[in-house]
């Protein structure tokens, strides 16, 4: 396909948008233009440190921690939401107004542990391409990871066609994910009783499942795409005024529940086939690579296939995300701009050292989604005092539900992390043995 034909994706995109906005297009046409931002963040929700997470939460644990993704799925859609609202109405990142707001050192600040987040994504998301491909084609690690550093980085060269040729293409790996875990659970149906129940009633059974709960919270709301979704809605449909930046709001709201609410019931369905897999014969199995090999001879070759499938698209997809919003993050916190290729090649080198080192791979994707969830309180934070000022957001500002179910869920992320570190340093905590 052509450059000409890939840039005018974009530009018949916009003009479709102004066409909603004049009253001109309606149903589902009117949709259509404004379907996007929220598919690229939703792929950092399904990613794989996810994988990670859900394969050991089920194995372990059965249905028990199901629950945690319910809430964690329904807090990404709160803060995405509020993202693209920020860039909605702003016209700026949410690192841009960090900068623009907060004095210097709080905003270095910021952009370090921002840094560390986005290195600590890109080493999840690495790993599972190399992982996929490994397993794949029957290759050494290293090798896989190798391939996945150059088939990620000629998707990323997309984006220098439009943002619409990169959007299609996330697009179709989300909509290959959610097929291939539709045919999981056709192939290993769960227990749907258990799985109703633990969806909605909150347990930790013991001083383990914090760690992981915090793991799954970290792999599921992602520091890097809550600061990316409102980079992306810069100047992708100009609106005029406030009406009409209202109506760019509703269908962002709209793409953000549909797009998340997909990746949420992806994310249930990983964890109810890990628990239906595994937790009765083989609790123990906590790595990817195990998952795999097992996953054969107790459900048959086509789920071990559909599982390698899935994984690989997530894998590739989400590290073209993470190097974009690590990008993003570099470029409006502190203009500091470095070529494409230069970021993608800094980003791979944890993952090789990890490899290099002789490291449990799987262990290192937990480990990385605990990072996240520690770093994850930064643009939380933020994000809920500026969408809070009617001087940064105009009418757009939060209403006081808005506000207060905002306050409520960074209120939970931090207690979550504060229980986590007392329970690494040794304190005990009552309940949980």
């Amino acid at each position: 396909m052509s450059e000409a034909v890939l840039r005018g994706m974009s530009a018949r995109t916009m003009a479709a948008g102004q066409e909603v906005l004049a009253g001109r297009r309606r149903g589902l046409r009117a949709v259509l233009p404004f379907v996007g931002p929220a598919v690229i963040a939703s792929v950092a929700y399904i990613d794989p440190g996810n994988f990670a997470t859900n394969i050991q939460a089920g194995a372990a644990y059965g249905t028990t921690l199901l629950w945690v993704v319910v809430v964690a799925n329904a807090i990404a859609m709160l803060f995405q939401s509020l993202s693209a609202k920020l860039g909605i109405a702003t016209g700026n990142s949410l690192a841009s107004e960090c900068r623009n707001r907060l004095p210097r050192p709080v905003t270095l600040g910021m952009w370090a542990i921002s840094e560390v987040a986005a290195m600590a994504t890109d080493l999840a998301e690495f790993l599972g391409g190399g992982i996929g491909l490994s397993l794949l084609l029957h290759v050494p690690l290293l090798v896989g990871l190798a391939i996945t550093g150059v088939a990620t980085y000629a998707m990323l060269l997309l984006g220098n066609r439009g943002f619409r040729p990169l959007e299609l293409l996330i697009g179709g790996f989300v909509g290959l994910i959610s097929l291939c875990y539709v045919a999981e659970l056709a192939i290993a149906p769960p227990d749907w009783g258990a799985v109703a129940r633990d969806a909605v009633l909150p347990r930790l059974p013991d001083s383990a499942s914090v760690a992981l709960a915090v793991g799954m919270i970290g792999a599921t709301v992602m520091p890097h795409v809550i600061y990316l979704h409102s980079a992306l809605m810069q100047g992708r449909m100009p609106a005029a005024d406030d009406t009409a930046r209202r109506r760019v709001l509703s269908f962002s709201n709209r793409e953000v529940i549909g797009a998340l609410g997909l990746a949420g019931i992806v994310n249930m369905a990983m964890l109810a086939m890990a628990a239906r897999a595994f937790h009765s014969g083989h609790p123990d199995v906590a790595e990817i690579e195990t998952a795999y090999h097992t996953l054969g001879p107790l459900l048959g070759p086509a789920a071990a296939s559909v599982f390698l499938l899935s994984l690989l698209a997530s894998g590739f997809s989400s590290s073209v995300v993470g190097t974009l919003a690590g990008q993003s993050i570099m470029q409006d916190f502190v203009h500091w701009r470095i070529p494409l290729w230069l970021r993608r090649a800094v980003t791979m080198l944890p993952a090789f050292a990890v490899v290099a080192l002789g490291l449990n791979a799987t262990n290192a994707l937990v480990m990385s989604q605990i990072v996240l969830s520690l770093a994850l309180p930064v643009p939380m934070l933020a994000l809920v005092w500026l969408t809070g000022r009617r001087d940064v957001m105009g009418s757009l500002v939060n209403r006081r539900t808005t506000q207060a179910a905002a306050i409520v869920c960074t209120v939970l992320v931090l207690g979550l992390n504060a229980i986590l570190l007392a329970q690494t340093a040794g304190v005990p905590i009552p309940g949980l043995g």
